[in-house]
């Protein structure tokens, strides 16, 4: 499908198909993706056992391992905001408090490496993070989220991801918080009958998760994946469904990696409802935006992405889900 725009209604704005664009000439070199081949780096700030920047030493750990981050983009209590008299400069506080979260020991793992049972496992520490820091005064979002690659910009190479837990809610969130209370209809609930009726887009059906690329999606492979029923917030969810989404996420990861058989870069969120509980409609979802478009190609945010706030998808979300499906995982 070439030049058409679709509605997403979680953010209520338009993404742009323009998926015969991918075949389009391409003068600049591919860009290199490597891992790691060490099981343990001793330069690594990540890796057990090992010193970080802040002096402290990291514990021999054998699963998962949490710390607060010693570069936080947030942090408690933040500084107050400068108040300009008669000026359009706006200010307000930036607080908040953020974490990292190392999946594995093994410093050349990544999150598709691991088993469902440990997936398992780091869902649900997701949950007893989310429950921790929810209960902190002032905090109204807890966020999620991986950023895997050095594509994406990651600085350590260790498996791991983050957690921020801020003291106001991020625009994106917030939008799609009031897109879920404002639907007259259950809002996922009828995007997922709508995908399954569908089925060209369909990834995973597990008795509690679905997973699909969506009908709007902004980057070629970009998958959703959504429990069935809804919750606000991942502790909600129950142990069957906490193991049919470590299988549901398992799987998608596994099929990127095995695309074209190198690592697979990604931005990887999720969506939980601001802590208020003024957004009972919300429900809790993950989204994973892939940024390669082809082999060590990866989808560059440019000017109409960047300036003009409007993505041009260079992928058709029903072809690189059929992509998705024919990748070959064990």
């Amino acid at each position: 499908m070439a030049w058409e725009r679709r509605w997403n209604p979680l953010q209520e704005d338009w993404v742009t198909i323009t998926g015969h664009r991918n075949s389009r000439p391409w003068s600049l070199p591919q860009k290199s993706i490597l891992r790691s081949s060490q099981e343990h780096d001793p330069l690594c700030a990540l890796c057990p056992g090992n010193k970080r920047i802040s002096g402290e030493r990291n514990p021999e750990y054998q699963s998962i391992f949490i710390f607060d981050n010693d570069h936080p983009a947030f942090a408690l209590p933040a500084p107050s905001n400068r108040v300009i008299e008669n000026s359009p400069f706006v200010s307000a506080p930036a607080g908040g408090l953020c974490r990292v979260v190392c999946y594995s020991p093994a410093h050349n793992k990544s999150l598709a490496d691991l088993s469902i049972d440990e997936t398992k496992r780091l869902i649900d520490v997701w949950a007893q993070q989310t429950s921790e820091l929810m209960s902190l005064e002032k905090i109204e979002q807890v966020l999620i989220f991986e950023n895997s690659g050095e594509l994406v910009g990651v600085s350590n190479t260790h498996p791991h991801g983050q957690i921020y837990a801020t003291q106001f809610v991020m625009e994106s969130i917030k939008k799609e918080a009031r897109a879920f209370e404002n639907s007259p209809l259950p809002l996922m609930e009828n995007l997922l009958k709508a995908e399954l009726a569908d089925g060209s887009r369909m990834l995973y059906e597990g008795a509690d998760v679905l997973a699909f690329v969506p009908y709007f999606a902004k980057f070629p492979y970009e998958v959703f994946i959504v429990p069935r029923n809804q919750h606000q917030f991942l502790p909600g969810l129950s142990v069957a469904e906490r193991q049919d989404l470590a299988a549901a996420l398992n799987e998608i990861l596994r099929r990127y990696a095995a695309m074209w058989n190198c690592p697979f870069p990604y931005m990887l969120l999720v969506h939980q409802s601001p802590c208020d509980m003024s957004y009972p409609s919300f429900h809790t979802h993950i989204q994973i935006h892939p940024i390669l478009r082809g082999p060590n190609l990866p989808k560059y945010l440019a000017s109409v992405e960047t300036g003009a706030n409007h993505f041009l998808n260079d992928g058709s979300p029903e072809e690189k889900a059929a992509e998705l499906r024919e990748v070959k995982i064990d």
